[in-house]
């Protein structure tokens, strides 16, 4: 009985480390886990337990999960062209809410730099949210060094917001600073839902918090 619990105890702390492990998925049920080492949002490096690095870029993957947040790949427009960046998944359901460009969680390139094999060409991903091929958000992204992307000396970058209601077209961004713009968004995915719009109709300002509160109650609330 005690070699039984002994060896189920086993089981489920090697279940609890493979889980809380870092994962590329490159198309449903194509994935590779490991840790992952950085990305500049247009690429991901992931190292495997072998020491091997490799090296995604976003137009070929779905997704990634890094320190149990979701990476999504979606389309954008940079400069007329259509691209793929990835975006932090802050709320997920009938409405999604991303966040781009939060420094903290771009560390410096990935160490070390060993076996490095770049993974191109392996399916395209879709933006695994409901976003699809029908169009990208217009953003602008193209002044932006790579290595301003990672990590730097202590200054913040911008970090911007996208709201997605799957079905009603791209992703839109949600400047957080202009609170006319953020209510009429609002009101126009979360839709159907009268006290949530007085609630918004009734804010003074917008931030990360209420942003996600906002969206987070509208997914609950069972609302089309």
């Amino acid at each position: 009985m005690m070699k039984a619990f002994k060896i189920l105890s086993v089981f489920f702390l090697l279940s609890a480390k493979l889980f809380a492990q870092d994962a590329v998925l490159i198309s449903e049920g194509n994935f590779v886990r490991g840790v992952i080492k950085g990305t500049n949002f247009s690429s991901v490096a992931i190292m495997e337990d072998d020491q091997t690095i490799k090296e995604f870029q976003a137009k070929d993957i779905q997704s990634f999960i890094w320190n149990g947040e979701t990476y999504a790949s979606k389309p954008i427009v940079v400069k007329k062209k259509m691209e793929y960046r990835f975006f932090k998944l802050i709320e997920s359901g009938t409405v999604n809410l991303y966040s781009y460009g939060d420094k903290a969680e771009t560390p410096q390139a990935p160490q070390p730099r060993v076996k490095v094999r770049p993974q191109v060409g392996i399916g395209m991903g879709t933006g695994g949210f409901g976003g699809g091929l029908g169009g990208g958000v217009s953003i602008d992204l193209g002044g932006r060094r790579r290595n301003e992307e990672q990590t730097s000396g202590g200054q913040k970058a911008k970090i911007s917001y996208f709201i997605e209601k799957p079905g009603t077209g791209p992703m839109q961004e949600v400047s957080i600073e202009n609170t006319n713009a953020v209510k009429t968004i609002l009101l126009a995915k979360l839709n159907n839902d009268e006290d949530l719009a007085e609630s918004i109709k009734a804010t003074e300002s917008f931030d990360a918090k209420n942003l996600a509160a906002y969206v987070k109650a509208y997914n609950s609330s069972g609302k089309k």
